[in-house]
């Protein structure tokens, strides 16, 4: 079916009933009763949708000044209350972003299956999370400011954590105890190749300044390697040249007696 490049959308059903009237399409297109009973529009392009809030002196729409922001088709920013929680946590602690965390869950709202009225939870670790959803639970419940939530589940973190260090290190005596062997820690396994690299940079070091200064001296005294050759062959010289008249003198006292 042959139609012109700026064909409207309307023409396209005029013109392909024209092309079967006169026999050229022998069969209707799938679409041809479904736009004959719904018309396409005439306008295809998207219209800027009226922002709220707009002031409502502000330019008509048929305004050709009128600009589309760059922005228009990029999503909106969404911002959760407990963004700001983790956000002020994980700056104040931030290594526990290096600790391991399952990040696998059931459902976007997991965390609404705990009863945050305690820290602790049956079933899952403690971590930043459980500061967060522990200090939005007394903001609601207990109507306390975000700092004094803050620093509540902030001092019931720091005495849980350190309770389940007294417990891991006291496990750890029990076992060596009895005869179990821990292999290195992964501080001490960081020290040895800290050392390691210290080593290796020090030998590097001293051999680069040696270099540097064997050229310092190169630079300083350029004919010194070639006055040294010079006065060793002088003085072997001299010493051949005094050694042959002593031999002649003795061969003339031989031939004289």
């Amino acid at each position: 079916m042959a139609l012109s490049q700026g064909a409207r959308p309307l023409r396209v059903y005029k013109e392909t009933t024209q092309l079967l009237r006169y026999g050229i399409l022998r069969q209707e297109p799938p679409w041809y009763r479904v736009v004959a009973s719904v018309p396409p529009s005439t306008i295809l392009v998207r219209t800027t949708p009226v922002e709220f809030g707009a002031p409502q002196d502000g330019p008509i729409a048929g305004d050709r000044r009128v600009k589309k922001s760059k922005r228009f088709f990029r999503p909106r920013h969404i911002q959760y209350p407990e963004d700001d929680l983790r956000k002020t946590f994980f700056a104040d602690h931030p290594w526990e972003l290096a600790r391991p965390r399952i990040l696998v869950e059931d459902s976007g709202n997991d965390s609404l299956n705990y009863d945050w009225s305690k820290l602790q939870q049956p079933g899952r670790a403690l971590d930043g999370e459980s500061v967060i959803q522990r200090q939005m639970w007394l903001m609601e419940n207990e109507n306390l400011s975000k700092s004094a939530a803050y620093d509540v589940a902030r001092k019931e973190f720091y005495r849980l954590r350190m309770r389940s260090d007294i417990e891991r290190r006291i496990a750890a005596e029990e076992a060596r105890s009895v005869g179990a062997f821990f292999g290195k820690s992964h501080l001490q396994v960081g020290l040895e190749l800290e050392e390691k690299a210290l080593l290796a940079w020090k030998i590097k070091a001293q051999e680069a300044v040696a270099r540097k200064q064997q050229r310092i001296e190169a630079m300083a005294n350029p004919g010194s390697i070639d006055t040294e050759t010079g006065d060793e062959d002088t003085t072997t010289d001299e010493a051949g040249s005094t050694g042959a008249p002593e031999v002649r003198v003795g061969q003339a006292e031989q031939s004289n007696t």
